[in-house]
Formats: structure tokens, C-alpha cells, sequence
């Protein structure tokens, strides 16, 4: 057990041992009674301009259980929790009769199969794209030249959709497993400072370090990883899973299979309807990216103080709802990029994409618009129907290319197509071409994206710049169907198919979708013993 001292607040910059110091303090601990000391979490307070500081917390292992829960019970600011490692227990005693699968290796897929290959089961991993070297040579190839390849490209291949992101780890979920999985992606080459900082990230450069370290490990422990390797269809019988149709032709016996498929395998979504897999519509939010310089966000934050080398990046997170429908940031990508991420042929999807050292002359995240199965139907793929036909339009609009539709923020308010005056330089790696939003965008949605952005023009200076520019449309911020699951974490429908991770409705982000994989491998270990 560890005590957490909360809210210490520092000038940006001070040592961490400083800060230990400071907390161990305020909370009458004296040094020789910590074991072991800290730091649990460190953000950054900009509210004030004249007055940016850190505030953080300090975790302290003392040097009795007694003291800890004295300190606790006489100190608010105090709280204690468990800092033993996560250990994964097999309990299960059925002995499997085909292989223990996970299709996808996104973050949920990567996880389950980490924590599945660590207790002997040797899983069998399929990824629908191809590994991470011959993937990105792919995805640049289609950026520079538009040759688009449908099985291989920013949303599918190994590491997911976040391997073309900014390999953000923040999450809203509570869970203790945040930290082991954390600890797990340091341990496999993301920078130390994921382990305390409040809105880490590792940047999509040593994200793609990562994801190999992660397939290796998974190998050298039994596993096996195919890539170019796409589930097509599955065998039951009895109510139990029993094979998988892999690429239209291989039929493999598996046990059960960990379903980590990601939010954009829409062929997938229409198999497994196919074949009788309770599903349901849910929400989920489109829009566009909008695109600033680095500087203007960082003066929007920092003022005077915007140019403090101390100082991180600018980043920011704004929302705004009216009459139940919600406007706000999502995936801010500060100092990077919007990359072209389309699964089809024929589309145009835009996403952001930042290094880590979030370096880039530009700043943006997705403006998006939360939609619902009242907006667009309640059957279970008309929300899939609703983004594509947006993606298709969208594609006609910019003419055919893949460039993509784009304006300037006072000619989306004035709904004209125009990108004259444009204060910011779109980094669309498959260019741009001036279009009215309202031609692919319904406008319930763009409507409120101009609610939307003359609210947060309040809030923050930059979004009061008529010259920042919006490039759309953003369709893939979240799965729009859910796969239930029942209290053993199957399909409600199929014994042995384990939904997971952000395909399936139950994660938002690698962080989430990775914790979703560890759970999805235990509840897996829970009913089948190794194979070894």
C-alpha cells in the first residue's frame, strides 16, 4: 500500500525530488518514514496567465501499514491505494480444443495477447493489415502518390488506428489497470514520462517502436502474429464459437476468440450480423478538424508567458452542449498533422497525427458533433451507412482525388467554399480543395458546429481566428455499434467470442481499449487453462 498526497502545487519546472519534498511536508510525514517515494501525476494549471504552475501528486510507501492509515484518516488531501503490481491468475480448468485467437492487433488485441501469451497460452494473433514497416511504407505511398490500399492503411494494420495518431494515453476510466498498462508500454520503449504525466502521450513515431516490441515479446513466449490476415466468417455449434474462416478460404478450430477488431472493420460488423451476433446502434460523433498554428494555440493559453521553452505544447479540450446535443475537442493533436484515413475506396476520412516531440508548425484536433440512432436510424449498421454516405460525399465534393473538402473557419460561418485569407497552412497530406461543408455534412451537424465555435471563440483566442482552417470530415471518432456482453464478458449471443476493446463499443482511446484487453484476456483465463 502506498499514501497519495494530492494537490501540490509548484513553479513549472521544479525538481521532482523538490516536489516529494514539498508533499511529504504538507502532510507531516518525515523523511526517514517513506520507504519509497514518488510521483503519481503532474499537470499543468495555465488557468491563470500570470500564474502557471504544476500540481501534483506524490505517491509515499511508508514504514508501516499503521502510519499509512494515519495519515490518511487525519490528512483530506491523503488517500490510500494498492501499489502491488497486477498479476493475471488462471483459474480456468476447461482444456481448449482449438486455439485461443484475438483478431486485431490494436491496443486491445495487443494486450490480450501479451497477457494471454505471459500465462502460456500461446494465442494465435490475426491482423487484418500488414506489420508496422511495410504498413507505414504503404500509407506514405497512398499519401504521396493516392494509390489506396483497402487492407493496409491508417485504420487497419498492426497497432491499430492509434499507430497513425499521437499515441495519446488519456483516458475518463478509473481503472487500476491504467497503471499496469502504462508500466507495460514504458517497459516497451514509451518515453518514463507516461508514468505520472496527466495527459501523456507517445507520439506516433515511438508508438510504432512500441507495437514491435509488444509482437515480439508475444512471439518469443509461444504466440503467433499473422498479419495480411482478415477474419471473414465464423463456425458455431451448440452455442459455441468453434473456427474462424480466415481470408475466404482457411478454416481454423479455435476455442474462443478475443474480438479486438477496431471501430472501422465495417465488413466485419457485417458478418457477425450475418451470422445472428447480437449487436446494437450507439452514438458516436462526426465533424471536421480544425487547424491552428502551434503558436496561436500557445498564446491562446499562455499568453505572454506562450514562448516559455519550460512550457509544454499547447493543448486544450472544449465542449459545449444545447438541448441534450453535444459540440466539443476531441483527439487535439498538438504540433502535428491531419492525415487522410480512409478504410475505403472512394472516401475521404481525416484524423490527426503528432511525433513526440509535438514539434509541427500547426496544431488541430477533430470539431466534432455527437450523433445518435434517432439521427440517423436504429438499425445496427445504419450509423456505419450514416459516416459512409458522409465519406462518399465528401470524396465527390474535393473532386474525386482523395484531397480533401476544406475552408476556411469565416467562410464555414458565412457557408461558403473558400480558402482565401487562411492564417494557417493545411497539412492534409493529400491536399485540399475549397468546399461548402454543407454539400457532405447534414446540417444539424454544421449548425451546431457554428454554435460550437462561436462559444469556444470565448474560451479560447485562437478559435476566434476567421484564417484557421477546417478540413473534413471526421467520421471515425468512435465504433457506432456495440457488441453485448454478458457477465463472463462473452457475446450475448455466441459462447467463447470475446467483444473487445473500441470496435466493440466498450473503449475510447488506446488507454481504455488496452485495459478492455487485459480484462478480455483474464476473463478468457477464467474458463480455459493453458495450453502448455
Amino acid at each position: 500500500m502506498a499514501v497519495i498526497i494530492q494537490n501540490i502545487p509548484a513553479p513549472v519546472g521544479t525538481e521532482h525530488g523538490e516536489i516529494i519534498s514539498l508533499a511529504l511536508k504538507k502532510a507531516g510525514i518525515l523523511p526517514r518514514q517513506a520507504v519509497t517515494t514518488g510521483i503519481h501525476r503532474i499537470s499543468l494549471d495555465a488557468r491563470k496567465h500570470n500564474d502557471i504552475k504544476t500540481v501534483s501528486s506524490v505517491w509515499a510507501e511508508l514504514e508501516s501499514k499503521g502510519l499509512e492509515e494515519k495519515i490518511c484518516r487525519s490528512k483530506d488531501f491523503c488517500t490510500l491505494v494498492d501499489i502491488a503490481p497486477f498479476e493475471p491468475e488462471i483459474t480456468g480448468k476447461t482444456l481448449p480444443d482449438g486455439r485461443i485467437a484475438v483478431a486485431g492487433f490494436g491496443p486491445g488485441g495487443m494486450f490480450a495477447g501479451l497477457v494471454l501469451a505471459r500465462a502460456g497460452y500461446r494465442p494465435l494473433i490475426f491482423e487484418r493489415g500488414a506489420d508496422c514497416d511495410s504498413r507505414s511504407e504503404k500509407v506514405e505511398k497512398f499519401w504521396k502518390t493516392g494509390e489506396f490500399d483497402e487492407h493496409t492503411n491508417v485504420q487497419f494494420g498492426e497497432g491499430g488506428a492509434g499507430t497513425f495518431s499521437d499515441g495519446k494515453l488519456t483516458t475518463r476510466i478509473k481503472d487500476p489497470l491504467c497503471r499496469y498498462v502504462s508500466s507495460e508500454l514504458e517497459k516497451m520503449g514509451a518515453p518514463e514520462e507516461i508514468l505520472f504525466k496527466a495527459k501523456p502521450h507517445i507520439g506516433t513515431d515511438r508508438l510504432r517502436t512500441v507495437v514491435k516490441n509488444i509482437r515480439r515479446e508475444i512471439i518469443s513466449l509461444g504466440g503467433e502474429v499473422r498479419f495480411d490476415s482478415c477474419i471473414t466468417d465464423i463456425g458455431e455449434r451448440n452455442g459455441k464459437i468453434r473456427s474462424v474462416t480466415v481470408n475466404g478460404s482457411e478454416v481454423i478450430p479455435v476455442s474462443a476468440l478475443v474480438l479486438a477488431i477496431g471501430h472501422s472493420a465495417r465488413d466485419t460488423f457485417e458478418m457477425l450480423l450475418s451470422r445472428g451476433i447480437s449487436m446494437e446502434p450507439k452514438p458516436f460523433a462526426v465533424g471536421a478538424r480544425i487547424e491552428h498554428t502551434r503558436e496561436a494555440v500557445n498564446r491562446s493559453l499562455y499568453g505572454a508567458h506562450a514562448n516559455d521553452p519550460a512550457l509544454p505544447v499547447g493543448e486544450y479540450q472544449l465542449s459545449y452542449t444545447k438541448n441534450g446535443r453535444g459540440v466539443y475537442t476531441f483527439c487535439m493533436c498538438p504540433g502535428g498533422t491531419v492525415v487522410p484515413s480512409q478504410s475505403e475506396r472512394d472516401t475521404v476520412v481525416t484524423n490527426g497525427m503528432s511525433e513526440f516531440a509535438r514539434d509541427g508548425r500547426n496544431s488541430n484536433s477533430a470539431l466534432v458533433v455527437s450523433v445518435s440512432p434517432s439521427d440517423y436510424g436504429n438499425g445496427v449498421l445504419d450509423g456505419v451507412e450514416f459516416a459512409r454516405r458522409i465519406e462518399r460525399e465528401a470524396f465527390k465534393a474535393a473532386g474525386g482525388n482523395y484531397s480533401a473538402p476544406a475552408c476556411s473557419v469565416k467562410a464555414f460561418l458565412e457557408k461558403r467554399a473558400e480558402l482565401s485569407g487562411i492564417s494557417v497552412s493545411p497539412t492534409y497530406a493529400c491536399g485540399v480543395t475549397p468546399c461548402d461543408f454543407d454539400r457532405f455534412l447534414p446540417s444539424f451537424v454544421t449548425d451546431a458546429m457554428r454554435e460550437g465555435l462561436s462559444v469556444f471563440s470565448r474560451r479560447m483566442r485562437c478559435f476566434g481566428d476567421g484564417g484557421a482552417v477546417l478540413t473534413g470530415p471526421e467520421t471515425r471518432t468512435s465504433s457506432p455499434v456495440r457488441i453485448p456482453r454478458g457477465e463472463n464478458m462473452c457475446s450475448r449471443t455466441l459462447e467463447g467470442l470475446y467483444p473487445c476493446g473500441e470496435g466493440a463499443g466498450y473503449a475510447g482511446g488506446i488507454m481504455s481499449a488496452a485495459v478492455d484487453g487485459v480484462r478480455q484476456a483474464c476473463a478468457v483465463m477464467s474458463v480455459f487453462c493453458p495450453l502448455i
